[in-house]
């Protein structure tokens, strides 16, 4: 069993900001999957699904960004499993927008929830950095980060989401390197 954690802030303001990244990856995946409706509980909305013959629990913690690990602990104890059973989905300023890139284990990079995932259950985790680029200065980030993406960025918005749910069976799988190279090969073929 894995929980696959979506980063994002949990209110209908926030849900085509770059920062939602996270949730727009797990909302994704369920829309592929065809799963139902998520359920509350973990301080969270869970949705259990079976991919690449792998249990996952995806998960969108309902904590606002700076407490998801809050949410991600609260999981983790309740299915019995350790930081290793977990992969979170969350922006990354240092990728070019639409790019992705998985490590395990690692700092938080200046990222308030991978910083607050790490105070809760350590630094042993898989993650799934999306790129979102860096806006030039650092005047700048905060305004990137929560902003919108735009109207112009969409058809590629959906095209990273769609690539992301196609090939997570990879993930599930432990196959961190076909799941990259598979996804950047749809975006190019986009």
């Amino acid at each position: 069993m894995q929980i696959w954690a979506g980063l994002g802030n949990p209110e209908p303001r926030y849900a085509l900001n770059r920062h939602n990244i996270g949730f727009m990856v797990i909302d994704a995946i369920a829309e592929v999957e065809g799963l139902p409706k998520p359920a509350k509980k973990h301080k969270g909305w869970v949705t259990e699904a079976r991919i690449g013959g792998e249990k996952i629990i995806l998960l969108k913690p309902a904590t606002f960004m700076n407490e998801s690990g809050q949410s991600i602990r609260a999981a983790m104890d309740f299915y019995k499993l350790t930081p290793q059973d977990v992969t979170v989905f969350y922006d990354e300023l240092d990728l070019a927008p639409f790019k992705v890139k998985v490590k395990q284990g690692g700092g938080a990079a200046g990222h308030n929830g991978i910083r607050s995932t790490i105070k809760h259950i350590g630094e042993d985790f898989r993650r799934i950095r999306i790129g979102i680029g860096h806006p030039g200065s650092k005047e700048r980030v905060t305004g990137h980060v929560l902003g919108n993406y735009h109207k112009s960025e969409f058809d590629d918005l959906s095209d990273l989401l769609g690539a992301v749910a196609s090939e997570a069976h990879w993930l599930a799988e432990g196959d961190n390197v076909r799941f990259m190279g598979d996804v950047a090969m749809r975006m190019q073929d986009g």
